[in-house]
């Protein structure tokens, strides 16, 4: 998969390489999210209308909020047998294949499509479409559609919109562009389901969740002036509440609103791994702190798996962030 000179493809590249293709898998990364499922459902759903075979591989289920949206239903862990050689598959909103996780048979590079908005993206693919200008990557993908020709209805439209109001937490975000409104506009217009985001995605919470922020809000912890604000979850709240990892997303939210803090971290204890999620209101570049333990992501909301034990983590991340300004 290794290349010497990995490069970045116009939209008039990709749109030629989707037309030339039968047959995609559309990959959505470990813990997915709405970004890389609608982008994937947009791309899918429209090239089933060109007459493709498309396919939809993820390895974990799609979380409870979710499954409201188009093709949901169809995704799945395990791949057919009849797959052709030259089937493409195209990889959303990851900056390294290896996000996909291990389930994933086997691709070789030339088979490769990269479609992301993430900084620091590793260019995988035979193919790289990444904007990292862009909101979303459902936004990146609107690119593609409007070089296929192909026409935007309510369902792709309620896919695309899902990309933009779960990345930019409901217009609440700093990438909040003014296209990226206009473009949400444009989608509603065109049938979206504004509603129907809103309350799957953002309004309609388990009583097991608000019971595990409760948790998390009483483990809170603050350093460097009020500035920086963290806390955990582990295997052992989760039981007490009756929450899952699902119930954890969005969290990290909570605890950045808090007053006078600029960086936060909502460390992740569950089933035998450590995972990170940071936010930051500008001061600091968390996508750069991320990078420096191994993770990815945006100037102001990026993640990370630490390798070690809880208090470890803590203070590996927090040098992380000293590093970058904290």
């Amino acid at each position: 998969m290794i290349e010497s000179r990995p490069r970045s493809s116009n939209a008039r590249e990709v749109a030629e390489e989707l037309r030339r293709r039968r047959c995609f898998v559309m990959v959505s990364h470990v813990k997915p999210d709405g970004d890389t499922l609608g982008a994937g459902f947009a791309l899918g759903i429209a090239l089933k209308r060109f007459g493709k075979r498309v396919l939809y591989f993820q390895q974990d289920a799609v979380p409870r909020n979710l499954r409201f949206l188009p093709e949901s239903n169809l995704v799945t862990a395990r791949l057919p047998a009849d797959l052709p050689d030259d089937a493409l598959y195209v990889f959303c909103d990851m900056s390294d294949w290896r996000r996909a996780g291990d389930r994933l048979p086997a691709v070789l590079r030339e088979n490769m499509l990269d479609i992301d908005h993430h900084l620091g993206n590793a260019l995988f693919g035979k193919l790289n479409f990444v904007l990292e200008n862009e909101c979303s990557t459902g936004c990146v993908v609107v690119h593609l559609l409007r070089e296929l020709g192909a026409p935007i209805d309510a369902a792709i439209a309620t896919c695309i919109l899902t990309t933009i109001m779960t990345d930019t937490g409901g217009f609440m975000h700093s990438n909040t562009t003014p296209e990226a409104l206009e473009l949400s506009a444009q989608l509603m217009r065109l049938g979206a389901d504004k509603e129907k985001i809103t309350q799957e995605v953002f309004l309609r919470k388990r009583v097991a969740a608000t019971k595990l922020l409760g948790r998390i809000i009483a483990a809170m912890a603050f350093e460097h002036d009020g500035r920086y604000c963290y806390s955990y979850v582990d295997d052992a709240m989760l039981a007490q509440t009756g929450a899952d990892g699902e119930d954890t997303e969005d969290v990290v939210n909570v605890l950045l609103g808090q007053d006078g803090v600029d960086v936060a971290a909502l460390f992740k204890a569950i089933d035998g791994e450590i995972r990170v999620s940071l936010r930051s209101n500008g001061a600091v570049n968390v996508q750069a702190a991320a990078a420096r333990l191994g993770g990815g992501g945006h100037f102001r909301a990026s993640g990370l798996t630490f390798d070690g034990r809880l208090p470890e983590a803590f203070e590996g991340v927090e040098r992380a962030l000293i590093a970058e300004g904290l």
